[in-house]
């Protein structure tokens, strides 16, 4: 062979080599808190895309009251078990104050918050070539609510005080402050904290210290006290100029932050900019609210889009993002179905999410799943949501997708870890939300029991009856869904103390 040649040779094994390597690099992520959807989604999307997914120990993350241990997970981050990671995804909520829960009640001070983020941003020294994103949310305008009995009976806002101050969170008023009293002042300096911390973020943003920053607006519509902060957040990020406009948002949402950094992540690692179109069920899908959000469904899609590296166009789309929502007519659905066929026909990536749980009933939440199944194209998705918050749905299915397309552009894909995650979301997404859950709910308010926190006796029988109801549904799902593949293993858990979400463990092998 002529030496031209072997140089050659040598030139191709060499960059593929490094291709390979740098598909390798490890993203670590620091989710907002344990929960499925903030925890293991992250990771189930890294092993759609082929890319390897690092999470502190569950352990540090902590668990519903209990707040995660942020000093712990700072000394994790500085470990060597982060030493060759290509980026950083990390939740300033739980380095601050250790969880979504834990960053709602008083009693980190915003200066050890900053001290906190300025050591999570002093990270890059270690890691210069690697890319940092950083999200956090706006304090919600309800505390978390919980019963007060048990444990609880001495959380933050539990009882009829939850109640009062969600009421004056909404509608200020100068009487109901009153009655109110001191909770309703722990509260507001709760918030003002939190608006600081988010401020300082923002803040380490045009300094440098993170490539990319996003804040989520948890669970507020229009109106309420989060205004004035929202307000106070967009005023900073236009004196600090364009490009901390360009390197920051605000957006709705909270449990989807950190797959849609990651989505950008992973687009990043394979130079990639997704083209994504996008169908609605029936025009006026897009003026349609989330009344947990403070925007139209069409600004919370494109914001999505956007953050997660793509961008939305009308022709010779990479993925095509299939949005369902209220009020479609039976024609329109049809239509919307036979769309959705005929994407996959073309060999397009295809996603779908449907937005009927915002004030539809349980039978037409079924509907689009059943049809999907029916028609034999459930399976042959790219992603899935259909539960939570528009928001919440949109950056679940969106960064499915995009790590389907980085995998097959790196040559990482991994078709099973696809069939997980979809079987992950229908059992969750329609098995539990449209049947189980409701049956759990019913059951524990006919023995008067408040599903939003359970003590551990009822915990632990809810959790069993959760397990025996749903398990029927997974199994059906898979022979319906995947008749390719079996199940390799399947834990059902009821993660937190409620009725709220359960966890699955879906493991699947081929059947031949």
């Amino acid at each position: 062979m002529k030496l031209a040649a072997i140089l050659a040779l040598l030139s191709i094994l060499f960059a593929s080599s490094a291709a390979s390597a740098a598909s390798n690099a490890p993203i670590v992520i620091v989710p907002i808190d344990d929960r499925p959807v903030t925890r293991q989604l992250p990771e189930m999307l890294g092993a759609v895309a082929g890319i390897p997914v690092l999470e502190p120990p569950r352990a540090l993350l902590g668990n519903y009251l209990e707040a995660g241990d942020p000093d712990a997970i700072s000394r994790w981050l500085a470990s060597d078990a982060t030493k060759d990671a290509g980026a950083f995804v990390l939740s300033s909520d739980m380095l601050v104050y250790g969880g979504l829960v834990a960053s709602r009640v008083p009693g980190v001070p915003a200066w050890l918050g900053y001290s906190r983020l300025r050591y999570a941003t002093a990270l890059r020294a270690l890691h210069p070539e690697a890319l940092f994103y950083g999200f956090g949310t706006v304090m919600r305008l309800a505390p978390t609510g919980v019963p007060a009995l048990g444990p609880a009976a001495t959380f933050f806002a539990a009882g009829e005080t939850y109640d009062l101050i969600t009421r004056y969170a909404n509608h200020p008023d100068t009487a109901l402050a009153a009655r109110i009293g001191a909770p309703l002042d722990a509260y507001l300096a709760t918030r003002r904290r939190n608006l600081d911390v988010d401020l300082f973020a923002l803040r380490l943003t045009a300094e440098g210290g993170f490539d990319r920053f996003v804040l989520g607006q948890d669970d507020a519509g229009a109106q309420g006290v989060h205004v004035a902060d929202l307000a106070a957040l967009h005023r900073a990020r236009t004196q600090w100029g364009w490009g901390l406009i360009q390197r920051t948002s605000i957006e709705p949402g909270a449990d989807e932050l950190a797959m849609i950094m990651e989505a950008d992540a992973f687009a990043k690692r394979a130079g990639w900019i997704p083209r994504v179109a996008v169908t609605w069920s029936q025009p006026d899908g897009p003026r349609l609210e989330d009344p947990l959000e403070f925007a139209p469904l069409e600004n919370t899609v494109d914001q999505v889009i956007r953050s997660c590296g793509a961008a939305q166009v009308t022709s010779s789309p990479d993925i095509e993002l299939f949005v369902r929502v209220r009020y479609t007519s039976s024609a329109q659905e049809t239509a919307f179905v036979d769309a959705i066929s005929s994407a996959i026909a073309r060999g397009e990536l295809v996603t779908v999410v449907d937005l009927t749980f915002l004030g539809a009933p349980y039978e037409e939440q079924r509907q689009l799943v059943e049809t999907l199944i029916a028609r034999k194209l459930a399976g042959k998705l790219a992603g899935f949501a259909s539960w939570n918050t528009a928001a919440n749905s949109l950056g679940t299915a969106l960064p499915a997708a995009i790590a389907v397309g980085v995998g097959k552009r790196l040559g990482t894909f991994s078709a099973r870890a696809l069939a997980e995650l979809l079987l992950d979301r229908y059992v969750d997404d329609y098995a539990f939300h449209d049947f189980v859950r409701p049956q759990l709910d019913d059951e524990l308010t006919a023995r008067h029991v408040d599903h939003t926190y359970l003590l551990p006796d009822v915990a632990h029988r809810t959790a069993s009856d959760n397990r025996a109801l749903l398990w029927p549904h997974a199994v059906d799902l898979l022979d319906a869904i995947f008749p390719g593949y079996r199940d390799n293993g399947l834990t059902i858990t009821l993660p937190w103390d409620r009725t709220f979400e359960t966890e699955i463990d879906v493991q699947l092998r081929l059947r031949s």
